[in-house]
């Protein structure tokens, strides 16, 4: 059986502590909290097929949490999105 997302602990539009925005930080892109790692590049690596831990052994200073902090942060930024259809 299937977890329902209430089960994984989905919260709608959640905060993301562990993801700041500083326009001097990687020209404003969202990175890990006190990283220059870009949630664009947590994303990259795991589309490489790497998982949480692999990635944290990439980049030491980081935690699992952080990673599955980047990938909430970006459904979310995706879920909230406005598509306007062109004509």
């Amino acid at each position: 059986m299937i977890p329902s997302r209430a089960e994984l602990g989905y919260v709608p539009r959640m905060t993301h502590e562990r993801i700041e925005m500083k326009v001097g930080v990687m020209a404003g892109k969202p990175v890990i909290r006190g990283t220059r790692i870009t949630v664009e590049q947590v994303l990259r690596e795991c589309a490489l097929g790497l998982t949480a831990s692999e990635i944290v052994g990439l980049y030491p200073h980081l935690v699992v949490e952080d990673v599955q902090a980047a990938l909430s942060f970006a459904a979310d930024y995706l879920a909230n999105e406005t598509v306007f259809a062109a004509e």
